[in-house]
């Protein structure tokens, strides 16, 4: 019973109902979407809902929900939008890695999805530009512990 009681935790704690991942950005909640595994081949996509994210290679309608915690490695250099707007300061960042992050939890109506580089530059993942391919490195290792569950927590959707 007390073992039920600890999985309960972990799993609200981890963000997921049923065992099943919860949705992507709050602004995907409508697309067709999985989970992540190593070794995706990954594109960055604008999917006509406000953000961008992660399409799965075998379906390009797919969204790939992607954990925090989760390491990339990019095809190129990547290229985003300083400002949001795509073609307006086109800025490159001089890494192929990143480390998925979710940012601004605590905010509702915000985009959460980022990627963190190894130079500590944090860059939202809507702001990069479309047909940027990835491959998903490493899948954070499964919490132990309410406190490593709610590190990896993705942001509440409120829908």
């Amino acid at each position: 019973m007390r073992e039920d009681g600890e999985k309960r935790r972990l799993q609200q704690a981890e963000g997921l109902s049923d065992g099943r991942s919860r949705m992507c950005d709050y602004s995907l909640h409508s697309v067709k979407s999985r989970s992540a595994k190593v070794g995706d081949k990954l594109t960055t996509r604008d999917f006509g809902t406000g953000t961008h994210g992660f399409s799965a290679s075998e379906d390009a309608s797919v969204v790939v929900c992607v954990r925090p915690g989760t390491e990339l490695s990019f095809a190129e250099e990547v290229t985003f939008s300083a400002t949001g707007l795509v073609g307006w300061w086109r800025k490159v960042i001089n890494h192929k890695t990143a480390i998925f992050r979710q940012i601004n939890k605590e905010k509702i109506a915000t985009h959460h999805d980022a990627l963190e580089f190894p130079d500590g530059r944090i860059v939202l993942l809507t702001f990069l530009y479309e047909g940027q391919q990835a491959t998903v490195l490493q899948l954070p290792a499964e919490p132990k512990t309410v406190s490593e569950a709610e590190a990896q927590r993705r942001a509440t959707y409120v829908g």
